[in-house]
């Protein structure tokens, strides 16, 4: 049996961040909704990677430091050392950040027993789906405000 544990998260963080440091890895389970529908907390988890800034590209999804926190969501746009990022399922709120906030990339996620690696078919196909959702929900909440200013 596995003997399950809760840690804080400031503790844990800072762990990871010495982890990833000296070129660990881990697989973390998803809590929160931010990236839905791509990760689904309670369901889904993440290998996380080290990564260094020439190899971040738009798209990765990407575990940074965000004000006294970490968050984990998807590179938008690069621009020299300044990166946008957002969570799939955050219609308007985007996070700018600088590469040396980037910890680590996700390479993989589990999902219901299931490896599915970055860059392969089915995780172009389930991000292209997460970002068709997000535009949607943009597009839907856009219209509903301008309806309700009327």
């Amino acid at each position: 049996m596995t003997d399950i544990r809760t840690i804080a998260n400031d503790r844990l963080f800072a762990d990871l961040e010495r982890l990833f440091a000296e070129g660990g890895d881990v697989q973390l389970p998803v809590k929160g909704y931010s990236m839905r529908p791509f990760l689904m907390s309670g369901r889904d988890s993440v290998h996380l990677v080290p990564v260094t800034p020439d190899r971040l590209r738009r798209g990765m999804v990407v575990l940074f430091r965000y004000r006294t926190g970490h968050v984990l969501h998807r590179i938008r746009r690069i621009e020299g050392q300044r990166i946008t990022i957002v969570g799939d399922g955050n219609y308007r709120q985007r996070e700018q950040v600088t590469t040396a906030d980037i910890l680590a990339f996700a390479d993989s996620m589990e999902r219901r027993g299931h490896t599915v690696r970055y860059g392969s078919c089915r995780w172009r196909l389930l991000s292209a789906y997460s970002l068709a959702w997000h535009l949607a929900r943009r597009l839907y909440y856009d219209l509903k405000g301008k309806r309700a200013r009327r």
